[in-house]
């Protein structure tokens, strides 16, 4: 209950409500040492094949040479499905090896100084149950502000980046600068034309990550302050979720060391008015 009600009330009151130690809350099952190599087995085999079963995940095992029995593996299951902190395995979101247009870094040295001016763009998995589903986000390198994000099935662009970009390019304008790293979502040419001639493309060095720091990061916190404490109950339970978190609790209730301890929309509004009187005096 706890879990399910954390997006809408701090764990610390739940839990003083409920009478409930917050360790209990935040308590991660353990994995045993000899469980460790073979969950991580286990994942490899279901990205690929999601809907198999616990006998054709042991006779897939066999195949690959690990001998273990049904019983086991169903155990194994029964774990991924009730917990998404049990696995260790990085599914790869970045798929360099394309035949796309590459761009080069454009906001290396580049002072960033107003809000539209750099949007970087990134793309997340979550785990649900013993399957996987992806975040796409896309946030204003100023203002830390969400710009747009869709929640997607699958990697395709058509079905997560570019829903993002379309999201973002209906609520905003357009940035002078669009960054991201060389994934071919991202340089696909149905994304790229989604963009105005007058937004020029950027993107990190392959295999450097801090060339795209501040989405980076970004996905991290909602990792660790958000997925890691949430329990979906399915996709939309995923997607409803999210939504709160990065609309509301994100922008408007988060504060930022960055953005001298406001919240993104904070920020942003405030920073709209010192252009506003800016202008003003220009007048």
């Amino acid at each position: 209950m706890i879990r399910q009600l954390s997006h809408k009330y701090p764990v610390s009151l739940l839990c003083e409500v409920l009478d409930v130690a917050r360790s209990t809350v935040y308590y991660a099952p353990q994995v045993k040492p000899e469980d460790a190599s073979l969950l991580e087995a286990i994942e490899r085999i279901l990205i690929r094949w999601p809907r198999y079963g616990y006998r054709r995940v042991a006779a897939q095992l066999k195949r690959e040479g690990c001998e273990v029995g049904e019983t086991r593996v169903r155990r194994l299951l029964k774990k991924l499905d009730h917990s998404a902190s049990v696995g260790r395995v990085r599914v790869r979101t970045t798929d360099s090896q394309h035949a796309e247009r590459r761009f080069p870094n454009l906001v290396k040295e580049l002072k960033i100084a107003a809000s539209n001016q750099v949007w970087v763009a990134d793309i997340t998995y979550i785990r649900l149950g013993r399957q996987f589903i992806y975040l796409a986000v896309i946030l204003d390198a100023f203002t830390r502000g969400l710009r747009g994000w869709h929640l997607g099935h699958s990697l395709e662009a058509r079905d997560l980046t570019e829903k993002a970009l379309e999201m973002a390019l209906a609520r905003h304008p357009a940035p002078v600068i669009h960054h991201s790293d060389q994934g071919k979502q991202y340089a696909a040419g149905t994304y790229r034309k989604l963009l105005p001639d007058t937004t020029r493309v950027s993107m990190a060095a392959i295999g450097q990550p801090t060339e795209n720091a501040i989405a980076e990061r970004f996905i991290r916190t909602v990792k660790e302050e958000h997925v890691d404490y949430s329990d979906y109950r399915d996709f939309d339970d995923a997607f409803e979720q999210l939504a709160n978190w990065l609309e509301v609790e994100y922008m408007t209730e988060r504060i930022h060391m960055s953005l001298d301890y406001l919240t993104p929309a904070e920020f942003e509004a405030a920073h709209l008015v010192d252009q506003t009187d800016s202008l003003l005096a220009e007048a």
